[in-house]
Formats: C-alpha cells, sequence, structure tokens
C-alpha cells in the first residue's frame, strides 16, 4: 500500500488534535485545583527545560513577558518554581522546578498516563506496537531527526 506524504500529514493533522484535546482534559483533571492551566503549562515547560529563561517561558505560552513575570511570581510564591542567578551571565535568571513542583507534576503525569493505558488496552498487541513505531517516528520528524524541505529554504524541525 503507497501513501502519499499529503495523506499521511492529513491523518497527522485529523488525529494530533483529538489526542492533544485528550491529554489536555486529563491533564486539567489531575492538576492541583488552585493551579490555573496556564501555571501547569508552566511547570511542564520547565520539566522539559530546566534553567530556561522567562523570555523563553513567555514565547512558549504566548504571553508577554511581564505576564509571564506574573504567572512566575504566584507559582514561586507556592513554592513550585525557583527563580535563580544564571551561572552563565549574572544579569539573567533562571527557571527551574522545585522538588515540590516536580512531585505535583509527576502526579499528574502518572494519572493522565494510566488514563491512557486503559484507552489504549482495548487495542491488540500489533495495533500497540504500529502506534509506539509510528509515535517513535513522528518524533525524529518534529524532534529534528529530519531535514524539511519548505519553500525559501531548508529547515529542520524544532523539538519540545
Amino acid at each position: 500500500m503507497v501513501t502519499s506524504s499529503d495523506d499521511c500529514a492529513r491523518e497527522v493533522l485529523d488525529v494530533v488534535p483529538l489526542i492533544m484535546r485528550t491529554m489536555r482534559v486529563e491533564i486539567r483533571r489531575n492538576r492541583r485545583n488552585d493551579l490555573s492551566v496556564p501555571q501547569f503549562r508552566t511547570l511542564i515547560f520547565l520539566n522539559r527545560n530546566p534553567g530556561a529563561q522567562l523570555s523563553n517561558l513567555a514565547d512558549h505560552l504566548g504571553l508577554t513577558p511581564p505576564s509571564a513575570s506574573k504567572l512566575i511570581d504566584g507559582l514561586v510564591a507556592k513554592k513550585l518554581v525557583e527563580r535563580q542567578l544564571s551561572h552563565v551571565d549574572r544579569r539573567r535568571l533562571t527557571l527551574t522546578l522545585t522538588k515540590t513542583g516536580k512531585i505535583l507534576l509527576d502526579v499528574a503525569y502518572r494519572e493522565t498516563q494510566t488514563y491512557f493505558t486503559e484507552l489504549l488496552a482495548v487495542l491488540s498487541d500489533r495495533d500497540r506496537s504500529n502506534v509506539i513505531e509510528s509515535m517513535q517516528i513522528l518524533r525524529r520528524v518534529f524532534a529534528g531527526g529530519y531535514v524539511q524541505k519548505r519553500s525559501g529554504g531548508i529547515y529542520a524541525g524544532v523539538g519540545n
């Protein structure tokens, strides 16, 4: 069976939003009630990007730096995030999860993974293997393993 890259792209664009919506709903259900969704997304970002700067976080969340700073203030007050002076440039601050922030995130992640485990249990062993293989292929594509040709130049995929 020969499948075009257009067919493949269409399927990814149709299915990924369904997966992401389910993931968002479940993560929201498993987060602490005193955390907003942007605060929870911040914890996820800092877990993946320890030592990130405020500007990185603001870009990721689509916020202005002052809005991101206010968001971080709340997480620092809850002792979930720490601001530290950069070891490279003392004029910059880096952001990291505290032990409490990491534990909170780990619990929500495990509960969400349990939910997905239950959803995927209905698949056959072969189908689960196919899902894993497909996810590994997509990770290589979207995490920069392949160079993608685009109009105006060649771009490498960006991870995260």
